[in-house]
């Protein structure tokens, strides 16, 4: 018997915002589910770039310093998973990862006071790569061939409300310590009202429901386990990466 596989269809040159129905940047309960699925069942998930199509081949560094930090991450997602429950694993196993046959770009860039290495790189900064086959080119750096290992930046699956609300305040008293936290902000949410927009966790940090992982060696041939906190798991992904050298 041949499984039909499902596909969740996106248009990567328009913010999530213009496609709501196609995904959210915040997690939450709450979340709507765009797909409902069988276990077993393959699923074709197209996503955006984490930074919500704010940048273009054309931009600068400057441009960068304007980003905005709301937008991030979009997700494709969530889907609703038959028969999941509380306590039980969810094993998400990656098939294949397949550039957007229509646009081969990306970039790499520097964001003023965000990342590991905000107090040694403070200025905004964008590498743009043609992704010609296997490998990333830049003419900012010739000579540089980055060979392609993709994997999702982020995987994860809804919160409980009592986890959501633990972490809320978690993350509130790391900030109050001077601690680097984005906290739940409705700015530029997805869904952009409501108790998700208002209450939702961001898509920084990984956490007890997975997250912004960017863990290199997640490549297809993987799988993931993920613990169950709602009905169905509510799985989400994006930011894919071209590579990563961490």
């Amino acid at each position: 018997m041949v499984v039909q596989e499902q596909r969740v269809h996106i248009d990567p040159l328009k913010p999530l915002a213009a496609e709501p129905h196609t995904g959210h940047n915040r997690w939450h309960e709450a979340l709507t589910p765009v797909l409902e699925v069988e276990p077993g069942v393959p699923v074709a998930i197209e996503t955006r770039d984490a930074f919500d199509a704010q940048l273009t081949p054309q931009s600068t560094d400057a441009d960068v310093g304007q980003l905005r930090l709301g937008p991030v991450h979009p997700l494709t997602g969530p889907i609703y998973v038959k028969g999941a429950q509380p306590g039980d694993l969810l094993e998400v196993k990656l098939l294949a990862i397949e550039c957007d046959p229509w646009q081969h770009w990306g970039y790499t860039v520097e964001v003023p006071g965000f990342g590991f290495l905000r107090d040694v790189f403070p200025d905004p900064y964008i590498v743009h790569w043609h992704l010609v086959g296997d490998y990333a080119e830049s003419p900012q750096l010739p000579g540089v061939r980055i060979r392609r290992a993709p994997f999702p930046g982020i995987m994860g699956v809804a919160p409980s409300r009592e986890l959501r609300e633990r972490i809320t305040a978690r993350e509130a008293e790391l900030a109050q310590r001077g601690g680097f936290a984005l906290l739940p902000d409705p700015t530029d949410a997805v869904p952009a009202s409501g108790s998700v927009a208002t209450e939702g966790l961001r898509t920084i940090a990984p956490r007890e429901n997975a997250g912004n992982l960017d863990i290199k060696q997640l490549t297809p041939g993987a799988s993931v386990f993920f613990p169950v906190w709602v009905e169905g798991a509510l799985f989400s992904t994006g930011d894919v990466h071209f590579a990563q050298g961490k």
